[in-house]
């Protein structure tokens, strides 16, 4: 991959490129010391990847990444000095659609020390991301009886880059009484799932939680995928967890979740797929609209990435194609005459 690196310190650049170096299949094309600079570097030169810092003067990470989606979209990561500790404005950044985030990796003398593998092994993952096509389970995968009884109802939502932001839209749209349960898989590393729940609760009337293995969904209540792992439907009630297929790219994987909605759910179900890079959840939004589901997918003109409903509606996976902001009165309208 081409990667720009923004970053105003120089011991952190160093050591971003001391790590990169020994992926001799990336190269680092420009280097930025602050987000004006970058958003400059990608207009003049659009790499496959920027590795973003948050805190820089000029135009800060966040608001550096928002202008380059707009302007010269491609895969921006977060690389901070702690994510944890900057979770509120990684989500911002995710938002406007940094893909994922890790921590600046820290070198010191002698081997390569762990944080410097978790950052290779993050990028390692974003091109394949950027790159590649992957598996793509149908409802087959799974085995289980499918029995319509109108009186479950689930909305299940999968989103990626830009999906924080777009979350909030449709959860902070949904009223207290919504009478469906609703699962959310986005992707997210596991260290800072627990952070997106709490952080997408602030503007939601629903309560918003990582999903247990075992859990139920139910109706008025948000579960959102918390691990690296897939989340599906293990029986006609309950979620769990699993690392199969170990060679899927997206981690979790929303094609596995909506192919497991259509071969577990034993009702209703809504399927929607908001903005993001890639395909992950096409093909899986495709099966449960040919189970006969209702399913919607986020319009160009508001997907802060137009990629994975794109793939969905080049397949005719969606039965709507709707701006954001209308998702979640849709969502409201679906459920209110059912009984």
């Amino acid at each position: 991959m081409k990667i720009g690196i923004v970053n105003e310190s120089s011991i952190a650049l160093e050591s971003l490129r001391r790590v990169l170096a020994l992926r001799p299949d990336h190269a680092v094309i420009w280097t930025a010391r602050d987000g004006a600079q970058a958003v400059a570097l990608c207009a003049q030169q659009t790499p496959d990847l920027v590795l973003m810092d948050l805190t820089m003067p000029g135009r800060d990470g966040v608001e550096a990444t928002r202008q380059i989606m707009a302007a010269t979209p491609c895969a921006v990561l977060i690389v901070t000095a702690s994510v944890v500790a900057n979770a509120a404005r990684v989500f911002d950044a995710m938002g406007y659609g940094a893909i994922d985030a890790v921590d600046t990796p820290v070198l010191g003398p002698g081997d390569l020390p762990e944080s410097a593998a978790a950052f290779l092994r993050k990028i390692d993952t974003v091109a394949k991301l950027v790159g590649t096509r992957r598996f793509i389970p149908s409802a087959d995968t799974f085995s289980d009886t499918w029995i319509i009884t109108r009186r479950e109802r689930l909305v299940a939502i999968g989103a990626s880059a830009g999906g924080p932001a777009a979350l909030t839209a449709v959860l902070s749209g949904l009223p207290k009484n919504f009478p469906a349960a609703v699962v959310i898989v986005q992707h997210v590393d596991v260290q800072f799932a627990k952070g997106l729940a709490d952080w997408l609760s602030r503007d939601s009337a629903l309560p918003v939680r990582m999903a247990k293995e075992g859990d139920r969904p139910t109706p008025g209540s948000v579960l959102l995928a918390g691990t690296n792992d897939h989340l599906r439907f293990i029986s006609k009630e309950r979620i769990g967890y699993t690392s199969e297929p170990r060679d899927q790219i997206y981690r979790p994987s929303v094609d596995v979740f909506f192919a497991s909605v259509c071969a577990h759910w034993p009702g209703e179900a809504v399927g929607v797929l908001l903005t993001g890079m890639g395909r992950d959840g096409a093909q899986g939004l495709k099966t449960l609209r040919d189970k006969g589901h209702y399913t919607i997918a986020q319009d160009q003109a508001t997907s802060t990435v137009y990629g994975m409903p794109k793939a969905a509606a080049s397949l005719g996976a969606a039965v709507d194609i709707l701006p954001l902001e209308r998702i979640a009165p849709r969502l409201v309208d679906t459920f209110r005459h059912k009984i």
